[in-house]
């Protein structure tokens, strides 16, 4: 993920230096470069959902999508009120200073890749509602039987 900021970061300080006398070819190979490093992020970003609690994946995934489309009115907002340079020198800054933020002070969790899914109280909670309910269906069909 930090090489994909990196590669964002870079894609975009490069795009707010594009201006008419680049020739097309360049400007276009730029463009695509850099959306492949926004692509690569946001795929692993939506990879990650999953992993993070499975019951809750739907609300989690709601919740990515949802942060992802305040982003996007922030910035185009913002983008009403400056040039397209100075717009993609800013999103530039924002990638670059995502990038330390998670280079600098993320950990990675305990556990994370293991082998085990860690489950959490009201997992166990859960697991032993559902056993209870199979066991009181079970004695249930013996009585009628």
């Amino acid at each position: 993920m930090l090489i994909y900021m990196i590669g964002i970061s870079l894609g975009l300080l490069t795009m707010g230096f594009i201006n008419s006398e680049w020739p097309i070819y360049l400007a276009v190979a730029v463009t695509i470069l850099t959306s492949i490093f926004v692509q690569g992020a946001e795929g692993a970003t939506f990879a990650i959902v999953p992993m993070i609690k499975k019951r809750i994946t739907g609300q989690i995934a709601g919740m990515a999508g949802a942060y992802g489309n305040v982003g996007a009115v922030v910035y185009l907002t913002l983008y009403t009120m400056v040039t397209p340079q100075q717009f993609f020198f800013i999103l530039a800054t924002g990638a670059f200073t995502s990038f330390l933020i998670c280079w600098l002070m993320l950990e990675e969790p305990k556990n994370a890749f293991s082998e085990e899914y860690q489950l959490s109280s009201v997992d166990l909670e859960q697991i032993e509602e559902s056993n209870q309910s199979d066991l009181e269906k079970g004695q249930r069909k013996r009585k009628f039987a």
